[in-house]
């Protein structure tokens, strides 16, 4: 069941990020009467926006989207997550096409899912402040309309994962010391019920699923994207027992999910392949058996229907989904249109699948499939702000040589006016992580870029991205770090080759890990670029490290190094951007939230002050009441404006 929601990053450009400069009111002349700036946030060296960008983009920026987010009790309708307001909110669906009826009104973005088996409709809903990241869960009542705060109001709290029945659930939280998530359970209607199941030290630990009895759960010990640890946990007595790993080394294992006997379990691992093979294990004899060796791609999600034991799963086919059924040991593949799919859940009947899909033409909606039949139906018909969908580009999947004979997967998107005779500028935009992949999907803003700037927009996925391989996964880990960098290099080879494309007009952005490597483009290849945008980016990877929230601290090390090791601070004094300012010869952007709990605010300070003590001019855009990203529409409205007024300025558009 989608109700536990843990996002550790999504992707810049479908997210939008965050801004605000200590003492710059004072001095911010540029843009002091602009109305389009929302009051939280804070601009310094930006022009005010012009009456006639922030009209012609309001349709761009009107796109909605909804994502299913489970099945009511009965089965005769859905929860969404959508935005009507300023913030994401959750809703109800009665029937196909029907209207979105709003359940929740918070001033800060909403998420969560119904209470299993609960007939009053009641739901568990997951919150934070300010971009903060400390989730609070609440228990909504449906028939009072109120809530009630389940969680200590101030840690950082994760809602693991949820009994079938709904009698309880695992909370994932930091609140004995700062650091550490340690697990408990607690009655999911019942305030101050949270009791301690599980105490972590030095270690992470993640709850995937609850047996249909109730008496164990499948978690794992996370060590890092390329290393975790399955077992079983028995609830009533504390007892951990670790599972069998296949093959030699450190694997890891993604998705985890009981059969309904709860004897055996579904599991996605990559302990003896390049990817992440589908296998069910047998929970007594700790067998594997082998499901998928014929798909050279990640399985990301399983989902179980309680009744049949049928099973859902999605493999990510170079950043596209594809959806599978197995049923009865048969495995048959769901025709869909390409896109991302995400939250499976069977119908409590169990002949539907619930779903999401963002598709390349159109904003993520919610359906439904027929398990009998595979037939797919929309439930929810999200706006395009009256654009006219036939005008919408796609992209197509490109593969660029890199310095070392590596072939570089990547997205582009051309302007349908790009050609030989008017080459179009560019833009690449790089994912964060560094563990991130593009995956394509419909982005308001892209096609604002395409169809009204003429802009030509390119989604690398560098060494180092996932969904192509644990190999390719490791390959800009620790001292690898520039290796990643030289792609983009690569990249502006390639570009320079296509004679539809402007070499002599590019620029970069990117956001959280994919702002690192914007700067790094800019320090590395500065002559080759017009502009730069760092969105909540790493501009010294020893002060990130330093730091980053604590509960982050080692899990980043394993990925980037450990920054308290002399091998490492000599590397990264070499190759932290914040050192390589001079080399920086383009226009520079620098967007980031004071909230922020993953990259400190502290970073966007630092680069923005040591480039322009070099005389260099920089926008900034600084949010006081956001975090990693910009979740609030004005707040997003007005960075999405400005972006394109940076854009239009350096590259003469």
């Amino acid at each position: 069941m989608p109700i536990a929601v843990r996002c550790e990053f999504i992707r810049p450009t479908a997210l939008l990020l965050t801004w605000m400069l200590t003492g710059c009111l004072a001095d911010d002349v540029w843009a002091a009467d602009d109305p389009l700036r929302p009051p939280a946030i804070a601009t310094e060296e930006v022009p005010g926006v012009p009456t006639e960008l922030a009209e012609r983009l309001r349709q761009y920026q009107n796109t909605r989207a909804a994502a299913f987010r489970g099945w009511s009790p009965d089965g005769k309708g859905m929860l969404i997550a959508t935005r009507f307001g300023d913030t994401t909110q959750l809703h109800r669906v009665y029937q196909p096409g029907g209207r979105r009826e709003q359940v929740t009104f918070f001033s800060e973005p909403a998420d969560g899912g119904f209470i299993p088996e609960a007939k009053d409709g009641s739901l568990l809903v997951t919150m934070s402040h300010g971009g903060n990241e400390n989730g609070q869960v609440y228990f909504f009542d449906r028939r009072t309309g109120r809530s009630e705060l389940l969680t200590d109001g101030q840690s950082r709290n994760l809602l693991e994962s949820v009994r079938h029945d709904g009698s309880q659930m695992i909370v994932g939280s930091n609140q004995r010391n700062g650091r550490d998530t340690d697990l408990y359970v607690a009655d999911p209607r019942q305030p101050g019920s949270m009791k301690l199941l599980m105490q972590v030290d030095n270690e992470f630990w993640s709850v995937s699923d609850w047996s249909r009895d109730g008496k164990k759960l499948l978690m794992s010990r996370v060590v890092s994207i390329n290393e975790s640890y399955p077992a079983l946990f028995d609830v009533a007595t504390g007892k951990k027992t670790m599972l069998s790993i296949p093959g030699e080394g450190p694997a890891a294992f993604g998705a985890l999910k009981f059969a309904p006997d709860g004897k055996s379990a579904w599991v996605a691992t990559d302990a003896r392949s390049e990817f992440h093979e589908l296998a069910r294990l047998d929970l007594a004899t700790l067998k594997y058996t082998w499901l998928t060796q014929d798909i050279p791609w990640d399985v990301d999600s399983i989902e179980v229907e309680p009744s049949t034991g049928n099973v859902a799963f999605t493999v990510n086919e170079d950043g596209a989904s594809a959806l599978y059924l197995l049923e009865n040991g048969e495995r048959r593949r769901v025709e869909l249109p390409l896109g991302i799919v995400g939250s499976l859940e069977f119908s409590p009947d169990g002949k539907r699948l619930g779903l999401s899909l963002a598709r390349l033409d159109a904003p993520a909606d919610a359906y439904s499939l027929s398990v009998a039949d595979g037939k797919l139906t929309r439930w929810t018909f999200s706006e395009v702000g009256g654009l006219d969908p036939e005008t919408f580009v796609s992209p197509r999947q490109i593969r660029f040589e890199s310095f070392d004979g590596r072939p570089i997967p990547a997205y582009y998107f051309a302007p349908t006016k790009a050609s030989k005779e008017h080459p179009a500028p560019v833009l690449i935009d790089i994912h964060g992580g560094p563990e991130g992949q593009y995956r394509p999907g419909f982005a308001g803003i892209e096609q604002f870029y395409l169809n009204e700037l003429g802009l030509a927009v390119i989604h690398p996925n560098v060494r180092g991205s996932a969904g192509y391989g644990k190999t390719y996964l490791k390959l800009d880990n620790a001292d690898k770090r520039e290796e990643s960098v030289r792609d983009i290099g690569a990249l502006l080879d390639w570009i320079a080759r296509q004679p539809e494309l402007d070499a002599s007009r590019v620029a970069v952005s990117g956001g959280s890990y994919g702002g690192y490597m914007v700067l790094a483009s800019l320090t590395n290849f500065g002559e080759r670029f017009k502009a730069g945008i760092d969105i909540v980016g790493i501009a010294s990877f020893r002060t990130f490290l330093k730091n980053t929230s604590p509960y982050r601290q080692d899990l980043r090390r394993v990925e980037y190094g450990d920054e308290r090791e002399p091998a490492m601070q000599a590397y990264f004094d070499k190759i932290d951007p914040l050192n390589n300012t001079e080399r920086i010869r383009s226009s520079l952007m620098v967007i980031h939230g004071r909230n922020d709990p993953r990259v400190p605010f502290s970073e966007a300070e630092q680069i923005a002050l040591r480039v322009r003590a070099g005389g260099k001019p920089v926008w900034t855009v600084y949010a006081d009441n956001e975090g990693h990203g910009f979740a609030k529409k004005a707040n997003r409205d007005y960075m999405s404006a400005v972006v394109v007024l940076f854009l239009k300025a350096a590259l003469g558009l």
